[in-house]
C-alpha cells in the first residue's frame, strides 16, 4: 500500500512540473510559420522546425550599446548570431549626414535587430524567435538573412531559413545545406555528402535552382568570387593539406593555392585577389593571390583568413590579428573548436604595397581581451563591425 501511495505520488509531481513547464514555456499565443520555399527548392526528409512569432517584450540579452571610447561601440553584451551587415542608408535630405545601419541577430532568442551608427539608436526589427541559430549570410541590403541551425532527435538535420528583416513571408532551403553564401540577386549553397559535393545557385526568393559545379570534395567552403566565378576550397585542419580553387561558371575548377595546412581562403568582392591563410612550421602564415597573373605575395603580418575581411573597394583588407599566439597550438583547429581564444589586435592591409597598420589596440582601448570573427564592414569603408568570439558580443568601430 505504501509503495502504491508512493508511485502515486511521484507521477502527481511529475505532471505538475510537466503542466508548470507548459505554461511557462509555451502558454503565449503563437503563429506558426509553415515551411514554404516558394515554389523553388525542395524540402527534403523531415519537415523544419516550426518558427513562432510571439508578442513583442523587452530583450534581456542584447542589452543597451555602450560606448567603450569616442569610435568604439559594444553594441550588444549577449552573444549574437556570427555574421551581420552593415549598410550604408541614404540621408532623408541633403542637410542630413548619412546613417550606418548594422543589422545582427540575437542569439537567444532568434530576433533582429537594428543599430544605427551616427544616431546610437537599437531597435528590434522581428519578433521571430529561433534559438539555436548557428550561423547567418545576409543579403548585402539586410533584407534576409539566410540562417542556418540544428534539429532532430539527435540533431543530426541541417534547416536553413530566410529570415527576413521584418519578420514576414520567410521560406526554408533545401535541409542539410552545409555551406551557403549570398550576393546581391543570388544564393550559392553546398550539399555534401559522402560522394562529395553539389553547389547550387538560386534567386533571392529560394526559386529557380540550378547546379553549376560538383566536386568529389566531401567538405569543403564555397563563396562568391565576382561575377561568375566561385571560390571553393577544402575546410582546414592543422595536420591535413588543403587546397583552394578558381571554379568558373561552366564548372572548371583552377587550382590557386595548396597543398598547404590549415589553408583558409577569403576572396576580394571582384575575385581579383584572395587571401589565404595556412600553418608553415606550426606558425600562422598570410598571403596574398593575385588570381589575373598567378603570383603569390607573402604578408607581413598573420592570422586566420576567417579573422579578416576586404575593403570594398579592394585597397585594404582588415584583420584580427592575434597578441603573442601560443607556438604549441594546432591552428586553425585549436581556434575554430574553442580550446583557444586570442587576444587580437586590429591591423589594415594596404594590398597595393602590403603595407601593414595598426588601427586599434584592443587591450588598450577596450579594456579587455577581444578575440575578433565574423568581420564585417559597409560599403564606404567608415565602420567596422566584428564579433568577440570570447563572449559573443557585438563590437563596432569607426575608421
Amino acid at each position: 500500500m505504501r509503495r502504491t501511495l508512493i508511485i502515486t505520488s511521484i507521477i502527481l509531481v511529475l505532471l505538475g512540473v510537466g503542466v508548470a513547464v507548459y505554461f511557462y514555456f509555451f502558454s503565449a499565443t503563437t503563429v506558426t510559420v509553415t515551411p514554404d520555399n516558394g515554389g523553388g527548392l525542395p524540402i527534403a526528409g523531415e519537415s523544419p522546425t516550426p518558427i513562432t512569432e510571439e508578442t513583442p517584450a523587452p530583450s534581456s540579452a542584447t542589452g543597451s550599446p555602450t560606448s567603450v571610447s569616442a569610435r568604439l561601440v559594444k553594441i550588444s553584451a549577449g552573444p549574437v548570431v556570427p555574421g551581420e551587415v552593415v549598410v550604408d542608408t541614404k540621408a532623408p535630405n541633403a542637410s542630413s549626414s548619412p546613417e550606418v545601419t548594422v543589422s545582427y541577430i540575437e542569439r537567444q532568442s532568434g530576433n533582429i535587430f537594428s543599430y544605427k551608427v551616427a544616431a546610437s539608436t537599437l531597435m528590434r526589427t522581428s519578433n521571430k524567435t529561433l534559438p539555436g541559430i548557428q550561423t547567418a549570410a545576409w543579403l548585402p541590403d539586410a533584407s534576409i538573412a539566410f540562417v542556418r541551425y540544428l534539429s532532430g532527435a539527435d540533431f543530426s538535420t541541417i534547416n536553413t531559413y530566410a529570415l527576413r528583416a521584418n519578420g514576414t513571408n520567410g521560406f526554408f532551403l533545401s535541409q542539410n545545406i552545409s555551406d551557403l553564401a549570398t550576393a546581391s540577386t543570388s544564393v550559392l549553397s553546398l550539399a555534401s555528402g559522402v560522394n562529395g559535393s553539389i553547389a547550387s545557385l538560386s534567386h533571392t526568393d529560394g526559386t529557380h535552382s540550378s547546379t553549376i559545379f560538383s566536386t568529389p570534395l566531401s567538405a569543403a567552403h564555397v563563396s562568391f568570387a565576382g561575377k561568375n566565378q566561385y571560390l571553393a576550397f577544402t575546410k582546414p585542419s592543422a595536420k591535413l593539406p588543403g587546397d583552394a580553387f578558381l571554379v568558373d561558371s561552366a564548372g572548371r575548377f583552377s587550382r590557386i593555392a595548396g597543398p598547404e595546412n590549415g589553408l583558409a581562403a577569403l576572396a576580394s568582392p571582384s575575385g581579383k585577389w584572395v587571401l589565404v591563410s595556412s600553418v608553415l612550421d606550426e606558425a600562422m602564415h598570410m598571403e596574398l593571390v593575385n588570381t589575373v597573373t598567378g603570383a603569390t605575395i607573402p604578408l607581413p603580418i598573420a592570422t586566420i583568413a576567417d579573422k579578416c575581411v576586404w575593403a570594398a573597394d579592394e585597397s585594404a583588407i582588415y584583420c584580427g590579428v592575434p597578441m603573442n599566439p601560443p607556438l604549441e597550438a594546432r591552428y586553425p583547429d585549436d581556434w575554430y573548436q574553442g580550446a583557444l581564444s586570442f587576444n587580437d589586435r586590429l591591423w589594415k592591409i594596404q594590398v597595393a604595397d602590403r603595407y601593414a597598420q595598426l588601427v586599434l589596440d584592443f587591450p588598450l582601448e577596450a579594456k579587455e581581451s577581444l578575440d575578433a570573427t565574423a568581420l564585417a564592414i559597409n560599403p564606404a569603408g567608415t565602420v567596422l563591425v566584428f564579433v568577440n568570439k570570447n563572449d559573443g558580443s557585438l563590437w563596432s568601430y569607426r575608421l
